[in-house]
């Protein structure tokens, strides 16, 4: 198929086709006589890979040496299933950071939130500040 027929049922723009082409995360694209790619039809499946792997967090390194060689298009079973592994690893280790900071973030609000009455917001981001350094409240000794 032509590289608009491709970019129609693709979704993406013949620019991206032709960047991934050039950056072999597409093969097997023969040149009519007039020039014009010819894409196999197998090219629309490996663009819903590059895809998905993308929306997983694959970097587009990692995901040309995931994908199956264009000639054999047989895929690397072992190399893949350790990859995707490492992925839900990262992850895992994403989600229990990102907690962490949550955690961090809801106590500097309710910090925040609880100012003593009277005190100037100057004086309550200090008092905050202070907390969130470890430091003893002012006037009191350490």
């Amino acid at each position: 198929m032509k590289i608009g027929e491709l970019a129609k049922r693709s979704g993406l723009p013949p620019s991206r086709l032709r960047f991934y082409e050039a950056s072999g995360l597409i093969g097997g694209v023969r040149r009519q006589a007039n020039g014009y790619r010819d894409y196999p039809p197998q090219t629309l499946q490996t663009l819903e890979i590059i895809g998905c792997a993308q929306q997983a967090g694959f970097s587009l390194e990692q995901i040309r040496r995931l994908l199956p060689d264009p000639d054999q298009q047989h895929w690397a079973h072992d190399e893949l299933l350790a990859s995707l592994r490492a992925k839900v690893a990262e992850i895992e280790t994403l989600q229990q950071r990102l907690g962490q900071n949550k955690t961090q973030l809801l106590a500097i609000i309710a910090s925040i939130e609880d100012k003593p009455d009277g005190m100037h917001c100057t004086a309550n981001a200090e008092r905050v500040l202070a907390q969130m350094k470890g430091e003893p409240p002012q006037g009191q000794a350490s």
